[in-house]
Formats: structure tokens, sequence, C-alpha cells
């Protein structure tokens, strides 16, 4: 799907396939990344994920981090990279493997059960489209762990989300730094947005 209103069309063709709450929030958050941009992804998480448990909003970030694992260790070594982005993706992928074993022993430590590893398809073919969706993939992921911070209630539950979204930053950068796409690409702040906003518009584009 490809319509010129898209702030983030790349967003718009990743499928998760997956019936937990877990996914279908993270489908929601790429839904409206892909109509307003990355910058209306923390909102939303924040409110999508209001009056949760901490293990559940631990499990949308194990999801988040499953589909950023997929992305740099399968789809990176499938779409034929070279040189310093496939130095970058190979880090990341380890990196972003880390973080899912961070999160399923937390889940764990605290009495939950991991959530599943649902499927993904990303629109990629080549070096650019892959950085380009790496881009903002990472851009996502960190308004994702700022949406998600507000609502954790347990302090060390929160400094560890706040560890691996720092990492997400310099990823992001990074990507930026490659490509010679902006560091910043919301500005200084991200705008807020109202979850009957962004299902106005994003939900057509949850698969």
């Amino acid at each position: 799907m490809n319509r010129p209103d898209m702030a983030s069309p790349e967003l718009a063709a990743v499928e998760v396939h997956g019936m937990n709450r877990a996914s279908f929030i993270l489908r929601g958050a790429l839904g409206a990344g892909a109509v307003y941009g990355v910058g209306t992804i923390a909102p939303f998480v924040s409110n999508a994920l209001a009056a949760t448990s901490d293990v559940d909003i631990l499990n949308f970030a194990l999801t988040l981090e499953y589909l950023e694992t997929d992305f740099y260790q399968s789809k990176g070594k499938s779409v034929g990279l070279s040189g310093q982005a496939k130095a970058l993706a190979t880090l990341f992928g380890d990196e972003e493997s880390e973080h899912v074993a961070a999160l399923t022993k937390a889940i764990t430590g605290a009495g939950g059960k991991p959530a599943k590893k649902p499927t993904f398809s990303f629109p990629v073919t080549n070096q650019t489209s892959f950085l380009n969706l790496a881009y903002v993939l990472e851009n996502t992921g960190v308004g994702a762990y700022n949406g998600a911070g507000p609502s954790i209630s347990d302090k060390a539950l929160l400094a560890a989300a706040g560890s691996i979204v720092q990492v997400e930053a310099r990823h992001a950068a990074s990507i930026a730094v490659l490509t010679g796409k902006s560091i910043t690409p919301n500005g200084a702040f991200d705008e807020p947005l109202t979850m009957k906003q962004v299902l106005a518009k994003a939900g057509p584009l949850i698969k």
C-alpha cells in the first residue's frame, strides 16, 4: 500500500501476524507511524497501554524486539548487504537479540508468560530499501519505548526499558549518518495524537 498522504509509507507494508495483545498494539503503532509519521508513535502507545500491567507492557516491548531481531538477522541476510550496512545489521541484530533475552527473563521473573514470537514480512528487496526501513523502524522503536515508559510502575523495570531505548536511539542515529538522513526527524519534540485520530486513518493499515 502506498498512498501519497502517508508520512512513513515504509511502515504500511510491514506485516505482523499474531493474535496477542502485544502484536495488536504493535500493528496499530506501525499503522499510526505510516500515516502520521514516527513522531506519533509515543502518544499512540501510551494511550494503548493505559491501565495495563507491567508484564503486558514488557510483552509489547518484547514483540517489538522480536520484529527488530528478525529484520536484522533474517531479512538483513537475504537482501545482500555489504560494507558498513552489513556490519551495522550484524551488530544491531545481535543487540536486538540480547534485548529479547533480557525482556524474556524480566517477564518470567515478574511471574508472567513471555509473548510468542509473531511472524513478520518486510517490504525490502535491496540495500537501499533495507536501510530506509531500518531508519524508520529504529525511530519507531524509540517512540514506542517513550510511549510505554510512563505506564511502567516498577522502577527497576522502567530503568531497564530506559537502557534499551537509548540503544535504539543510537541505532537510529547510526543509520541516519550512514544514509544522510536527519538524526532528529521529529525535531526537538514529538507532537501528541489521540487514539481516535490514529484509528480514524491508521485502522485500514492494520493487518
